[in-house]
């Protein structure tokens, strides 16, 4: 019964994998990025000039850069559905791209932060918006020059013995990111339902990374039917420690998000460091 299901999802989930990664698709992600740019844009400016009036909407429009936010935050939002296809392949990579994320949300904050200048450029109005965009921006270019050292040293060592286990543990990981792509569609609906009735757009990112927590967890759960090597085990571990302490960055008030971030990528960082010269000095216990 088990394999059935496991067999009839790898189908559902290879056949939505290609969708997804084909170029007809890239190209359509493309053009909907450049839409919603060029109308928020525009929807700015007549909201702006006063030839339109978007009711409760009105105070995100007024500013003549809320577009930047608007298409910056959809991209996120891709790249949140992107990761469904990564974590089968490998859990290190799925974790780095959780941190790749992370330093595209704190590129978008900084962003942010510029539309809170509108058009006043005076130096009491830039000291604020202005801090916090260096701040933001210099953290997400440590996380993104961290992450490249980390995926040069990375070493990806199948986790069962067996090719048979190793196949039915992608499979059980390859369900798992279709549970991963309901709740994400959950929380995008709750999301523009309150956008809808509220007017505010609430930025789920906190909820999707809370939901990344356990699913990492149920990984090293499932690991343990293959594998009770300790140091295999304490690295999937780990790296469940690295997206909690993402989803705390995301939770705490500014600078502080952005040092818990960086402090965190150093931590897998240095995981990677350590597990790789264990690999190298005792291969037999890392069987």
């Amino acid at each position: 019964m088990l394999k059935k299901i496991l067999s009839y999802t790898n189908t559902f989930y290879e056949a939505l994998k290609a969708y997804w990664e084909n170029k007809q698709s890239l190209r359509l992600i493309s053009t909907f990025l450049v839409t919603i740019f060029i109308v928020s844009t525009a929807l700015s400016f007549l909201v702006i000039q006063g030839y339109l009036s978007l009711g409760i909407y009105n105070q995100y429009f007024q500013n003549p850069f809320f577009s930047i936010e608007v298409v910056f935050t959809v991209l996120l939002i891709t790249e949140l559905f992107g990761l469904i296809f990564i974590l089968p392949r490998s859990v290190a990579k799925s974790v780095g791209k959780q941190f790749e994320l992370l330093s595209l949300i704190f590129l978008r904050d900084g962003f942010k932060e510029f539309s809170h200048i509108h058009n006043d450029f005076s130096l009491e109005s830039l000291k604020a918006p202005l801090t916090n965009m260096v701040v933001y921006g210099f953290g997400a270019v440590a996380i993104f020059t961290l992450l490249g050292f980390v995926y040069k040293l990375q070493q990806h060592i199948k986790l069962a013995a067996s090719e048979d286990s190793q196949d039915q543990f992608i499979k059980f990981k390859k369900l798992l990111a279709l549970f991963l792509l309901v709740a994400f569609v959950w929380v995008g609906y709750m999301d523009i339902k309150t956008l809808l009735i509220s007017g505010t757009y609430l930025h789920s990112f906190k909820t999707f990374y809370t939901i990344l927590i356990f699913s990492d967890i149920l990984i090293v759960l499932i690991a343990l039917r293959y594998t009770v090597n300790y140091y295999k085990i304490f690295r999937y571990s780990a790296f469940v420690l690295g997206t909690i302490l993402i989803r705390i960055a995301l939770s705490v008030q500014p600078y502080y998000d952005v040092v818990i971030g960086v402090v965190a990528t150093v931590f897998i960082l240095i995981l990677t460091l350590v597990y790789n010269y264990f690999l190298k000095e005792f291969p037999d216990k890392m069987k």
